[in-house]
Parts: C-alpha cells; structure tokens; sequence
C-alpha cells in the first residue's frame, strides 16, 4: 500500500525534492553495500523481481482499487539494498508509464523501499521464530505487518503535504453523469453561472481520507498476504536457498574441449 498514485503538480516542492535527496542517499549507500556481491545469482533474480512487481502493481483488483506490490516478497528474496534498488527501478518505469507522477519517484521510491526492508526484517524474524514449518505463515503475517504500517505512512505523507483540494482539481476523477472531472478529496462543489469549472469548497479530511483508505486497504493486505504465502511455500520446496534455507546449488560448468592448434 506504499505507492502514491499523486500526479505531478499536487505535492509542494519542498516535499519531493526531499524525497529525491533522501532517497539518491539511500539509493547511494545501497549500491555502496553491494561491493563484492555475486551478481552471476543476484542481478538475474533482480530483473525478474522487478518485472514481475511492475506486471503485479500495473494490475488493479476492482473494486477495492488495489493493486499487489510484492515488495515484502522483493525483501524476502533479495534483502534490504537489492530490494530498495529494485523498489527505485520499479518506481522509475511505473512512472514513465503514467502510474503515477514523475516528481513523486523519489518519495515513492522511499515508501516502497521502507516496506521491503520492513517486511525483509520481519520476515526474518517470523521465519526463525515459527520455524521452516510455519514459513508461510510467517510470510503472511510480516506482509500484513508491513502494509499497515506503510499504509499508516502513506497517511502521514499527504497529511504534512497539506494537500489543497483546489491543486488537485484536474487529477480527480471522471463523474460519468456530468462527464466532468471532479476532485475525490472534496467534500461538496459549488458551480458558477457559466459552469465553466467546478470548485470545492471543503478542504481535505484526514480523518476521512484515513478512514477510506483502512477499509479500502485490508481486504488488499489479506490478497497479497495469502499470495505472499503461496510464492514463499513454493520457494521454500523448490529453490531454499533463495530465502537464506539452505546452500545455493552449484553452477553448471560447461567443459572445455581442447581442439588443440591449428
């Protein structure tokens, strides 16, 4: 739940060009940690981890309007850096797609890179304490743990944006009656003469803004929870070693034929 759909235009400056700085640090100490790091396994199992999460989160499950991240699977599968780096490019495509704005790539960059190193610490910790038995239990509930908190985050992020619903107005939603765009974070219009434009009147809930999003988002994190837990449990039979159970299997080595000089 930690990928703000905010297009450009709509947060203050201030807000994500601080999310651009914080997260190209981030982004910087991350790569800086990967020193040494077996990219023959690691940089294939990225490329796959990202495009699967870009197919998953360009999917929306109607009519909660929700869509699967996968980033505590991401966090399971590739650690905190690998994951965060993976979160960026995720983030990066998705908004050259228009699945969100490009101002907010860092902001969202940070969010998404939260709930993978959240749900990696979490997993870890549930999996050694449930045992290999219950790893996919453990798995369902560090996905669940997770997504409320970053939810909770997400909540936070537009309550210090202070989001005016009069800057939103043209990136609201498409009322088939009137064929209008209307602004969803205001809470009534009132029209001119000319009926040129809408304008709200009502400033934006947080209250109420939080509330939609709680019922909205749990029957989201229960979806992802059971698919989280489904993956996990077939990992665990098929490639342990991906989650830190077991030794990685040895690389083929083709052998080399002397033809000898000619």
């Amino acid at each position: 739940m930690s990928h703000v759909h905010i297009p450009d235009g709509v947060l203050p400056p201030w807000l994500w060009l601080g999310g651009f700085a914080v997260a190209a640090l981030v982004l910087a100490a991350a790569l800086r940690s990967l020193r040494g790091m077996d990219a023959a396994r690691k940089v294939p199992l990225l490329g796959v981890m990202a495009a699967t999460m870009i197919v998953t989160m360009s999917m929306e499950i109607v009519p909660i309007g929700y869509h699967i991240n996968l980033t505590v699977l991401a966090g399971a599968l590739l650690g905190p850096a690998l994951g965060f780096i993976c979160a960026f490019i995720v983030d990066v495509i998705l908004a050259l797609l228009g699945h969100g704005g490009v101002t907010v790539v860092g902001l969202n960059a940070l969010m998404m890179g939260s709930e993978v190193c959240l749900g990696w610490l979490l997993f870890k910790l549930l999996s050694r304490l449930a045992g290999r038995a219950r790893l996919r239990a453990a798995a369902a509930v560090a996905t669940v743990c997770t997504l409320a908190v970053t939810t909770t985050l997400v909540v936070g992020l537009v309550a210090v944006a202070r989001i005016d619903p009069s800057a939103a107005t043209e990136a609201g939603a498409l009322d088939p009656s009137t064929l209008r765009i209307e602004n969803p974070f205001a809470g009534h219009t009132t029209k001119r003469a000319d009926a040129t434009r809408a304008k709200p009147t009502s400033s934006l809930s947080i209250g109420r803004f939080a509330t939609v999003l709680y019922v909205l988002a749990v029957p989201g994190w229960i979806i992802e929870a059971l698919l989280v837990s489904f993956v996990v449990g077939f990992i665990a039979k098929v490639r342990p070693d991906l989650l830190g159970l077991g030794p990685p299997p040895a690389l083929p080595i083709e052998p080399v034929e002397d033809y000898g000089r000619y």
